[in-house]
């Protein structure tokens, strides 16, 4: 499988603040020299501790953060996270993101309808958006009358559904999850999960998803990726790294993360 969306030697620093004038710029490393590569039509689980630099990864790579040092490349195209917002439209089209609070993500004063529909209009997808609306609500198991409702008058689970209808409404090749099932109980996980799974199945999705849950990972993704403290320090087919992991942190980590049931609900 070719190289659909690929980080290179990724760092990332942020400067902490001075505690006098004359104080040395001191910084504070998320993310070191790090290395990822996501195949077209595959699946990659990012596990860790927290800190561990997840999510400062994902951000570089859909260019919500600019890397300190590194380089991202889309389908073989430079990423160029100080361009534009208009000069990253081409990007944004391709990649879709769902965040860890269903609730937080929705703005409460937008309709249903609107907040899916937002990203189709912003980025000049063609076609009836309203219909579109509909379709990805029915493809995520909601009622399409629901677009006019608002996301307080949905369950926590209904919420989640909605986010990632907004993720998937402009048809992107790339989603990526960023703990996007550990807001949730454990029913509502599976049914979330299992979701993911068909979608990806009818529509070729690319999935990057960052995880604590190690059920989430081995249920849904080929490959998994172990980071540390800003590394990445193991990687490799999921069942290989989960079940015989090469790294002692691996072992710690596999032996400290509660698991999930994830089978038919």
């Amino acid at each position: 499988m070719s190289a659909l969306l690929t980080g290179r030697s990724l760092t990332r620093r942020y400067p902490m603040p001075k505690d006098s004038l004359f104080e040395r710029k001191r910084f504070t490393t998320a993310l070191e020299n790090a290395d990822i590569e996501v195949a077209e039509g595959q699946a990659v689980g990012i596990i860790g501790e927290s800190g561990s630099g997840k999510s400062t990864l994902v951000r570089l790579l859909l260019a919500l953060d600019t890397p300190t040092e590194g380089t991202v490349e889309f389908d073989g195209r430079p990423v160029d996270a100080a361009a534009s917002a208009r000069a990253l439209h081409w990007l944004r089209r391709q990649t879709g993101i769902v965040f860890q609070d269903p609730y937080a993500s929705l703005d409460p004063r937008m309709s249903i309808g609107r907040i899916i529909g937002e990203p189709v209009w912003a980025l000049d997808i063609p076609g009836d958006r309203r219909a579109r609306v509909r379709e990805v609500l029915e493809d995520v198991g909601l009622e399409a009358s629901m677009a006019d409702r608002f996301p307080h008058e949905f369950s926590g689970g209904q919420r989640q559904r909605i986010a990632l209808a907004r993720a998937l409404a402009h048809r992107p090749r790339v989603l990526v999850g960023d703990e996007p099932l550990s807001a949730l109980d454990v029913t509502v996980r599976a049914q979330i999960l299992e979701l993911l799974g068909e979608l990806r199945e009818r529509d070729g999705l690319t999935l990057v998803m960052v995880s604590h849950d190690i059920g989430v990972v081995q249920n849904l993704c080929d490959q998994v990726v172990v980071m540390k403290d800003g590394r990445v320090i193991e990687r490799g087919p999921t069942d290989a790294v989960l079940l015989a992991p090469g790294e002692e942190y691996t072992r710690r980590l596999l032996a400290s993360i509660p698991v999930i049931e994830t089978g038919p609900v």
